[in-house]
């Protein structure tokens, strides 16, 4: 998300269209469910998954309104404690990338489900560190594992996409290990629920939400 020197650059790239308001599919392309996927549970539970696709905020806000989803936090991964704030992220010299940590129920949602929610509104995978008017690594889209079996699911994934030729160009995003997983500051929780008429919120995040919606109502919580 833009730091306050760079407000008014990122509102004008936005305001031009160059918003990250959902992935760039292919316009005849009917999103496809994975199909290597976890098996529904058959009782409640809490799994966790930890992706990055550009702003968290963003991210975030999906998230929060998807069935199943107990919790979505923003935060950072694949850097060390040390580096994990906001401020020193923002340099793109510390590994992390801003990530959103996903715990869910997996009898009500699995993961390549949220994978699908993932490529197909929350982000554009297609982009190389950046999204929309965001650039740096640490907005970068990655899937950050912590079993082999999301592993196997999301490398599946990927390829089941690509094959499809589902974007006009490759998917770029990076399935590696989860190490660890650090909680943004306090002030970017929610951040897109408690400030929806920011006009960065409202250019690239709100339509992501909206784009949820109408393309899963089953799925979509109003929260």
């Amino acid at each position: 998300m833009p730091s306050s020197s760079r407000f008014a650059l990122i509102l004008f790239a936005s305001l031009l269209g160059a918003t990250a308001c959902n992935a760039k599919a292919s316009p005849a392309a009917v999103f496809p469910a994975p199909v290597q996927d976890a098996g529904r549970a058959t009782a409640p539970g809490h799994e966790t998954a930890v992706v990055s696709g550009g702003c968290f905020w963003g991210i975030q806000a999906v998230f929060q309104h998807v069935k199943g989803v107990i919790s979505a936090t923003s935060g950072y991964s694949g850097g060390s404690a040390k580096t994990a704030q906001y401020e020193t992220v923002s340099t793109g010299e510390t590994g992390h990338a801003e990530s959103v940590q996903i715990v869910y129920d997996p009898s009500q949602i699995t993961y390549g489900e949220l994978l699908r929610v993932f490529f197909s509104v929350a982000h554009d995978p297609t982009q190389l560190n950046a999204q929309g008017p965001d650039e740096g690594t640490q907005y970068r889209s990655s899937i950050f594992y912590s079993t082999d079996e999301q592993k196997s699911i999301a490398q599946a994934y990927i390829a089941q996409l690509d094959k499809a030729q589902i974007f006009r160009r490759p998917i770029v995003t990076q399935v590696v290990p989860l190490q660890a997983f650090y909680p943004a500051e306090a002030y970017h929780q929610n951040y897109a629920a408690l400030h929806p008429n920011q006009p960065y919120i409202m250019f690239n995040d709100a339509p992501k939400v909206e784009h949820l919606r109408q393309e899963y109502p089953d799925i979509y919580t109003g929260k």
